[in-house]
């Protein structure tokens, strides 16, 4: 269940498969993918992934990440979202600070270290939850597409004048709303989430769909090189990209396959971007 990959900026298509990600990555041309999104395994022995050392770890990450810079226009942009590894005595090791040097070898140019937070997840005993992890964004050069107005949020005081001054009178926020910043509140994929399926870590395809509005234009290609079930290539999709991807995960890949066809038959549920986030407080949790 694969189109032809290379027919994806014109065609709007999806290529996904089961395939390690080096042996996909080496299949694509140079410079042909706008925008990479993904997340790898944090190398904590979730059932997806074989724990390994941190170096052969580090080893494996620095050959995808190489074959990731490779296939990457000039003005696209990768954006690689991280937690953190547990090491020897508990000890938390933040995966972006390891990580980061590693597209610096290649001299990529990181624009925003985004805090992505979310409400849920592992209640730890012995120091504070972990309740946010990371993306690294970087460009290859100076000259990269950046959409900021496809993004923008409603501002805190959108009525707001100034009241003195040249312009005083005129708003001063801008009327589509403003830049919503580098700290993201979204929910994380959780048992009640519309859009879960088995998969443990599985993307929001609103994280990924501000990322696919931010930094591409319609008719450009996204690529995840560890696409779990296929939430990259839903935001893709959505919004008349096209997408690719692969995981070494069969079931992950049908599941991938089947929600893909679900959004064609506009049948696949997920959490609009503007939805307010859960407040139990409110009404119906003000959503």
């Amino acid at each position: 269940m694969t189109a032809t990959l290379f027919s994806l900026e014109t065609d709007y298509t999806v290529d996904m498969a089961v395939m390690d990600n080096l042996d996909y990555l080496h299949k694509i041309p140079d410079e042909s993918i706008h925008l990479i999104v993904t997340s790898p395994p944090y190398n904590i022995g979730k059932k997806y992934e074989k724990k390994a050392l941190l170096e052969h770890y580090i080893a494996e990450q620095a050959a995808t990440i190489a074959e990731c810079v490779r296939v990457l226009h000039p003005k696209g942009s990768l954006c690689w979202q991280v937690g953190n590894h547990i090491g020897s005595d508990k000890e938390v090791i933040p995966l972006d600070a390891i990580l980061y040097p590693l597209f610096k070898e290649h001299d990529l140019i990181m624009r925003n270290r985004i805090i992505w937070h979310f409400e849920h997840g592992l209640h730890c005993k012995y120091r504070f939850s972990g309740r946010y992890e990371t993306i690294m964004w970087f460009t290859k050069s100076s000259d990269y597409t950046f959409n900021l107005d496809a993004v923008r949020v409603p501002s805190k005081y959108p009525g707001k004048k100034y009241f003195k001054g040249p312009r005083k009178g005129q708003y001063s926020c801008n009327p589509l709303g403003k830049n919503p910043g580098d700290v993201w509140v979204i929910p994380n994929v959780k048992a009640n989430h519309c859009e879960k399926t088995i998969h443990p870590c599985q993307f929001p395809v609103e994280l990924v769909e501000r990322l696919v509005l931010a930094l591409t234009n319609e008719g450009d290609t996204v690529l995840d090189p560890y696409l779990g079930v296929g939430s990259t290539v839903i935001a893709a999709i959505k919004n008349n990209r096209s997408g690719c991807g692969c995981d070494t995960v069969a079931e992950y890949i049908e599941i991938a396959w089947d929600r893909v066809n679900q959004y064609w038959e506009g049948t696949l549920k997920t959490r609009p971007m503007d939805r307010p986030i859960y407040d139990p407080t409110l009404p119906g949790g003000g959503q």
